[in-house]
């Protein structure tokens, strides 16, 4: 029984650092992704009002 217990904890917490490296490093990579989304946007825009497309 004290085995069990022992595999127990160890188990949980290897699986929660995992989480929280999972989690810290997709955020990381979301964040990125949108900022990489907001200037492709963002530069569509300044291209569009340069060379003069008219927004109806």
């Amino acid at each position: 029984m004290k085995t069990t217990l022992l595999l127990k904890e160890i188990y949980f917490e290897a699986f929660r650092n995992l989480g929280n490296y999972l989690v810290k490093n997709s955020l990381k990579v979301f964040s990125w992704f949108c900022f990489a989304l907001f200037f492709i946007a963002l530069y569509a825009l300044v291209y569009r009002m340069a060379t003069g497309f008219v927004f109806d």
